[in-house]
């Protein structure tokens, strides 16, 4: 074994970078658990039940994943988008920003997360893509607005869990099953996009997805510090 080398003097002291504890705001029992929404040092975070969701830290993938429908929906004028759910307000935000998008839903089924954008320290991210006359804030659970609505759309946005293989609730694996994927389907106008969120790459949610119907199912991904990629999977509803 080499013996270490000895240690030598320097003259400049190094930095060290310490991430700050998180502190938390606001704590909610609900009928899907508890959530919670803390800050840790300039940003927030939200919490459901002891699982990590997502911060305000970046932002990119929630970005790409209204950006991508939207390319993909080309030319066609004022298309209508769903935002599902609203978490700490990126796609709402982007989707408002953006004049090309018509008619903006998003669903959110927790009304502790509402009361954060409306009331809150979320309001500084979606205080102005709520009050567009375009955004309409739908209080209830996606995976039944999807199955029960008669709304249809050109794009549909999901952001609920952190990917197929890895949801918030047990609830929601029906939202990527066959039949969640067919209602999903309804929803959409014939050429329309079907836009998920996911923590990491699935062949097997590709796959699915092909087997409901969809078209053109391809996925997009968003480089991270560490890990696998976020990625955006999307698909098209055939014409």
């Amino acid at each position: 074994m080499t013996p270490p080398a000895p240690a030598t003097a320097t003259t400049t002291t190094e930095a060290t970078t310490t991430t700050p504890a998180p502190v938390t705001l606001d704590r909610r029992e609900g009928p899907y658990g508890e959530v919670v929404l803390r800050r840790r040092g300039e940003d927030f975070e939200i919490i459901a039940n002891g699982t990590f969701l997502m911060d305000t830290s970046d932002g990119r993938s929630e970005r790409l994943l209204v950006d991508a429908a939207l390319r993909v929906l080309g030319a066609r004028p004022h298309p209508a988008v769903l935002v599902g759910g609203l978490g700490v307000g990126f796609s709402l935000a982007h989707a408002a920003a953006e004049p090309a998008w018509g008619r903006i839903a998003v669903v959110e089924r927790e009304a502790a997360i509402i009361d954060w954008h409306r009331r809150g320290p979320l309001a500084r991210i979606s205080g102005e893509a709520l009050a567009d006359p375009r955004t309409v804030l739908v209080h209830g659970d996606l995976v039944a607005y999807v199955r029960s609505s008669p709304d249809t759309f050109d794009a549909l946005c999901l952001d609920i869990d952190n990917g197929p293989g890895w949801t918030v609730t047990e609830d929601n694996d029906h939202l990527y099953s066959p039949a969640g994927l067919a209602a999903c389907a309804a929803r959409l106008n014939p050429g329309g996009v079907l836009a998920v969120w996911s923590a990491r790459p699935s062949a097997d949610f590709e796959e699915s997805l092909r087997n409901a119907g969809f078209s053109g199912v391809r996925t997009e991904e968003v480089p991270v510090a560490r890990g696998v990629p976020d990625v955006v999977h999307l698909a098209v509803r055939p014409a």
